[in-house]
């Protein structure tokens, strides 16, 4: 009975890492909707940075202006 249930739980861990692999797997692709999801998380993260201070108005919409030329 242990052996039946420790078996089981194996094969559940390793179901799940098979799983979470082959999702990462096809997240790395690099289709149109995962580039514009990429550029605007590029997007998110710049604006950020802008709202901390680390970077000043006129480089933000420099590299904002790159960014989205880049699509």
């Amino acid at each position: 009975m242990v052996v039946f249930w420790s078996l089981l739980i194996v094969g559940i861990v390793a179901f799940t890492h098979y799983l979470t692999n082959t999702h990462r797997g096809r997240q790395s692709g690099s289709s149109s909707g995962e580039a514009a999801w990429g550029s605007r998380r590029a997007e998110d993260l710049l604006a950020e940075r802008f709202a901390r201070g680390e970077i000043d108005e006129e480089e933000y919409k420099r590299r904002l202006t790159l960014l989205r030329e880049q699509r």
